[in-house]
């Protein structure tokens, strides 16, 4: 096997494409910041107990392990940031008002999470810790839109859901974990007859309003349908009208909703959202609600915290982020002069790009768009526009 060769869904990220990841990763956390947002930056690895705690658990399959060298220990390597921040909220802040944290660094997973994936996601996300009403659920999608705005997609389209609505018809239904994790795979995949079997034994009304939700997906006429349907089910209407303020306040993006769409029911306490993109594939960014994230966490203080977020993989966003414009800069010639190397150094000092053209190398590749270029006129060093 050749030495150069990378493991399966793993690749090197060249200049051109790692330059436009990189301003997007800084506009997303300028963006971030501007809403009050805190950065964070969680490790890399941990102790793998620590990694797959409470929300964690469901990410043991998708997490490398390994042994730690010092103390003999397993070790993680996080498949995602949320419970580590939830970590910092609970356990290391632990602030009784309101917290506002991002983060962006990579994440490993063990299979890629869509076709032609990387294993090696960049991860950006925002969460608010500390605020149970709608309001934070607002922010967080408005940031999400914003961000996305910021990274120039172009048209968007948010797809709602609420956790609440399939836990409301399952409530009370004794039924085996590995049956329940079939029903909402069901749902998902909008399989009205695996539904039914899974479901012939199950009570009437949830029996009923499970399959009803399956046909409940498309544009606002669906909060109706869903209103008239499952009236009697005791928390739909509440998540129902909660759908509807959120859609309401969303000014001008195209909205959907999909009350069968049960990913990360094990997760998401509440509202939660997909955004897809023309071009995107699968979904560019997901959210919602995850209450009580950090309270395994807790330490002397109830860390039962309400918690609302997002995240992204800025690798799958660069793919249909509108390209940047290489950075103008100005081209030198290499020389050791006094007067050449303090032209050079004082244009750096003033934030300027100065490319030295190395002997030998003036066919050089211009990654920087060099407009400019340094020249002797009368033993001083100027910058002129070239050509």
């Amino acid at each position: 096997m050749s030495a150069w060769l990378l493991p399966d869904h793993i690749a090197d990220v060249l200049p051109s494409e790692a330059r436009h990841i990189e301003e997007l990763r800084r506009q997303l956390l300028d963006t971030a910041r501007g809403y009050g947002y805190e950065l964070v930056i969680p490790p890399l690895i941990e102790h793998l107990e620590s990694l797959l705690t409470g929300a964690g658990e469901a990410l043991g399959l998708r997490t490398f392990k390994l042994v730690d060298q010092l103390s003999g220990r397993s070790l993680g390597l996080r498949a995602d940031t949320t419970p580590q921040v939830a970590r910092i909220d609970a356990h290391l802040l632990g602030r009784q008002a309101v917290t506002r944290l991002c983060y962006c660094g990579p994440v490993l997973h063990t299979r890629p999470e869509r076709p032609h994936g990387t294993r090696e996601p960049l991860q950006f996300g925002a969460e608010i810790y500390g605020h149970a009403g709608r309001e934070a659920d607002l922010e967080i999608l408005t940031l999400a839109l914003d961000c996305l705005r910021a990274a120039e997609v172009g048209e968007v389209s948010v797809d709602l859901a609420d956790a609440r609505i399939v836990r409301a018809l399952l409530a009370g239904v004794m039924v085996d974990p590995q049956v329940l994790t079939e029903v909402h795979a069901a749902l998902a995949a909008k399989d009205a007859s695996e539904l039914a079997r899974l479901t012939r034994d199950f009570p009437s009304t949830s029996r009923a309003g499970l399959r009803t939700l399956v046909g409940l997906y498309g544009g606002a006429e669906v909060l109706d349908e869903a209103e008239s349907a499952l009236a009697g089910v005791a928390g739909v209407p509440a998540a129902l009208a909660n759908l509807r303020w959120l859609a309401s306040s969303l000014d001008g993006a195209a909205v959907s909703f999909d009350l069968a769409d049960a990913r990360g029911w094990g997760y998401y306490t509440g509202a939660r959202f997909a955004v897809y993109a023309e071009g995107a594939g699968d979904a560019l960014l997901r959210g919602g609600r995850y209450d009580g994230v950090g309270a395994v966490f807790g330490h002397k203080l109830d860390r039962e915290r309400p918690a609302v977020g997002f995240s992204l993989d800025v690798k799958q966003l660069v793919r249909v982020a509108a390209s940047r414009p290489l950075r103008a800069a100005i081209c030198a010639p290499w020389g050791d002069a006094p007067g050449l190397l303090a032209a050079v150094a004082a244009l750096r000092r003033l934030g300027e790009t100065v490319v030295c053209v190395l002997p030998g190398q003036e066919e050089q590749i211009d990654e920087f768009h060099c407009d400019r270029e340094l020249i002797e006129v009368g033993g001083q060093w100027v910058v002129q526009a070239i050509g």
